[in-house]
């Protein structure tokens, strides 16, 4: 937005390269750490990531107890029990390995730890009154950056809307990006986070926050995930597909982080808060349906998102260069198997009201969107999607 100005925040310390996790042992040493709580959860425990870290973090003489319960979309309830395990340890880090759900979990039980209350004390923006214990995230998907955002999301039980903390003490301390760790990542998994990351590059590049810093990184996101995603998919094993698709959530997540999200997760909220839709999918699933409506808010952004997935708009208009663009994100999803159609999940035209309505009460979010949304269109984009 012309005239107004933004801070521009990102972890303190990033490591992203393939074999950056080599490093998880030195950076607990270089923030004082003696004993770590390693966030985890039992999926990925299954694969021995999380136990090779703590042996490695036990070698470095950081006593290290590992919490791998951390559920999929979890409530705030969720965090109690992690605090618990914080306190109990008595530990000075908490290191997040996992998806955003694991590193959602860290970052707040950090906060808490050293706040006290619970997550409901402190939904909203700018609520957190004291840093908390440092985090060191360490993705082991790509497609929530949430190891480069100040935000952690959880499922309000209260309202049945997901809601998010939001604060500079939610930073990480470190963020290690390693796309070896994501080499096990199944496909509908590599699908969905990383098309959720892709939305994060494609609002935020589009968001009225949009700034030249924010447009570097989310551009640059837009560029490896579209070339990328596809192999990472159907070729898990392709090491530099994965490092494009880390490395375009990592900078997904750092545009986020300063030029915000809108109208695509504002909608998916009430679907992850109502009907437990991963955040990844529903993200994905109302991207195609969200930008026909957004595309005259932001033309000449649209067109250069056509040009950074390598569509032919050399003698286009900026207008038909824009709609290449939504045309090939839809197709992009439907070459995904991405769930095209919100009766897949189970929401029905007499839904759809009460989650237009808390969507666009949304205006964390509904206020970053390149057009201005009535709550009559949210509804009329909902039912495009059904």
């Amino acid at each position: 937005m012309i005239g107004v100005m933004y801070p521009f925040r990102t972890p303190p310390v990033i490591w992203a390269a393939p074999g950056a996790a080599a490093q998880l042992p030195d950076e607990a040493r270089r923030l004082g750490a003696t004993r770590a709580l390693l966030v985890s959860d039992r999926g990925l425990l299954a694969t021995g990531t999380p136990e090779r870290l703590q042996r490695m973090l036990e070698g470095a003489g950081v006593r290290c107890a590992v919490y791998a319960d951390v559920m999929a979309e979890p409530s705030a309830e969720w965090l109690d029990p992690v605090v618990e395990q914080v306190k109990a340890h008595q530990a000075d880090l908490v290191v997040a390995v996992g998806g955003g759900s694991a590193i959602d979990v860290a970052k707040a039980t950090a906060v808490l730890a050293a706040n006290g209350g619970t997550a409901y004390d402190y939904f909203g923006v700018d609520r957190v009154p004291r840093p908390g214990l440092p985090v060191i995230a360490m993705p082991t998907t790509a497609g929530t950056g949430a190891e480069a955002t100040p935000n952690a999301i959880f499922t309000n039980t209260r309202t049945q809307v997901k809601e998010g903390i939001v604060s500079p003490y939610m930073m990480p301390a470190v963020a290690i990006v390693d796309p070896e760790l994501t080499l096990t990542a199944p496909p509908g998994v590599t699908a969905a986070t990383g098309m959720d990351a892709l939305t994060h590059a494609v609002e935020s590049f589009t968001s009225v926050k949009a700034a030249p810093t924010t447009d570097l990184f989310a551009a640059e996101a837009i560029r490896r995930i579209g070339r990328s995603i596809r192999t990472a998919v159907f070729r898990g094993g392709d090491l530099a597909a994965r490092t494009d698709m880390a490395l375009g959530s990592l900078y997904a997540g750092i545009a986020i982080c300063n030029a915000g999200t809108g109208a695509v997760h504002a909608m998916a909220y009430p679907l992850g808060g109502q009907f437990r839709v991963p955040h990844g999918i529903a993200n994905a699933s109302l991207l195609p349906h969200v930008l026909p409506w957004n595309l005259q808010g932001s033309v000449e952004k649209f067109a250069q998102v056509a040009r950074l997935l390598g569509e032919p708009v050399d003698g286009l208009s900026a207008l038909a260069a824009a709609e290449r663009a939504v045309a090939a994100i839809q197709r992009l999803c439907a070459d995904l198997g991405i769930p095209s159609r919100l009766s897949a999940f189970g929401v029905r035209e007499e839904h759809i009201p009460a989650m237009a309505a808390a969507a666009h009460a949304t205006r964390r979010l509904m206020d970053n969107n390149p057009r201005n949304l009535t709550v009559e269109e949210v509804e009329a984009i909902y039912r495009s999607a059904l």
